[in-house]
C-alpha cells in the first residue's frame, strides 16, 4: 500500500496560503445570553470567495486578556476579524486594548470625528440640543472614534458609526446586522486578489462501524504522502430516525484541500480504507 502510494503522490509547490481567524469578544456570548452569528456568517463569507477560516477565539469583556489575545494574534502574522468592544460603554475595552496590544495610544481618528459628528447630526433631526456637538452626551460619542494611531476606518453602512483596521486586524461591532456587511468590505476590498485562489474542495464517504484508532494511521500516511491535503475523521454514535448506515455507528471519512491536490489523495484513501476491511458508503450529492 505504501507503495501504491508512492506512485500516486503528486509534487506539491511550497505556497502558504493566509489563515483568516476570528476573534469574538464578549461576556454576553460567554454568559449565553446571546447566543454567536459572527462565526458561522465570516465562515459562510469566506467560502463564497474561496477561503476559509482558520481559527476563532471567545474572549470575555477582560482588558487583561483582550490585550493578551490580540498581541498573540498580530503576531502571528493572520488576517484577523475582531467582533465587540468597540463602543463607549464602560465594558467596551477593545479599541484601548489594541493600542496596548501594539504598544501605542488611541487619539480621535478625524474621518471617525467627521462621520460620529454626521450621525448626530442627522439623529437630532434639527433639535439644537440635541445636535449640539459641545454637550457631554455628544463628545462621550466621540470615543468610539477613538482608534490605535495608525488605524484606517472600516465604514459602517448600518449607522455610519466606522470600525477601525490595522496591521491587518479588521474591529466591528458586536451587532451582527452591522459586522456583516462590514466584514464582507473588508474582504472585498483589501483580499480580492486571494479569491478562489486556493480552489478549495473535500470529498467524504461513510465508514459502517469504522474504528479511528484502526483508520489513524491510514490518516497520517495520506497526509504525509500528499502535502496540501487534511484528512478528516467525524466519528457518529448514530441516528435512527435518518436511517441506513446513518442509524448505526459510523464514521464520515474525507480529504479536504486544493482540489487539484485530491483526486490522487481520494483514490489513495478509498482503497486504504477497503484494504482494511471496510466497505464504503458513499455520500450523495446534493
Amino acid at each position: 500500500m505504501v507503495d501504491a502510494f508512492k506512485k500516486l503522490a503528486v509534487d506539491v509547490p511550497d505556497v502558504k496560503a493566509r489563515r483568516f481567524g476570528l476573534i469574538v469578544i464578549g461576556d454576553e456570548i460567554l454568559s449565553g445570553r446571546r447566543q454567536d452569528k459572527h462565526l458561522s456568517k465570516l465562515i459562510e463569507l469566506l467560502n463564497e470567495r474561496g477561503l476559509s477560516l482558520s481559527w476563532a477565539k471567545y474572549v470575555a469583556d477582560d482588558p487583561e486578556h483582550i490585550t493578551a489575545t490580540l498581541k498573540d494574534s498580530f503576531a502571528s502574522g493572520d488576517v484577523v476579524f475582531s467582533t465587540g468592544g468597540i463602543g463607549a460603554t464602560p465594558d467596551d475595552h477593545t479599541r484601548q486594548c489594541a493600542a496596548l496590544a501594539l504598544g501605542t495610544k488611541t487619539q480621535l481618528h478625524p474621518t471617525a470625528q467627521e462621520l460620529i459628528a454626521g450621525r448626530i447630526q442627522s439623529m437630532a433631526e434639527g433639535d439644537p440640543i440635541k445636535a449640539d456637538l459641545s454637550s457631554p452626551e455628544n463628545q462621550h460619542r466621540f470615543k468610539m472614534g477613538e482608534f490605535p494611531l495608525g488605524s484606517d476606518i472600516i465604514p459602517n453602512p448600518y449607522n455610519q458609526i466606522p470600525g477601525f483596521c490595522i496591521r491587518e486586524h479588521y474591529f466591528v461591532p458586536g451587532f451582527p446586522v452591522m459586522a456583516a456587511p462590514m466584514m464582507a468590505w473588508c474582504l472585498d476590498t483589501h483580499y480580492q486578489n486571494l479569491f478562489h485562489g486556493e480552489n478549495w474542495a473535500e470529498q467524504s464517504f461513510i465508514v459502517p462501524k469504522g474504528i479511528e484508532s484502526t483508520l489513524t494511521p491510514l490518516m497520517e500516511r495520506i497526509e504525509a504522502t500528499f502535502p496540501g491535503v487534511k484528512v478528516f475523521s467525524l466519528p457518529s454514535v448514530g441516528d435512527a430516525s435518518k436511517g441506513g448506515v446513518y442509524a448505526e455507528r459510523h464514521i464520515e471519512l474525507g480529504i479536504k484541500g486544493n482540489a487539484n491536490l485530491l483526486e490522487s489523495a481520494w483514490i489513495a484513501l478509498r482503497a486504504g480504507t477497503e484494504a482494511l476491511g471496510y466497505v464504503i458508503h458513499d455520500i450523495p450529492k446534493s
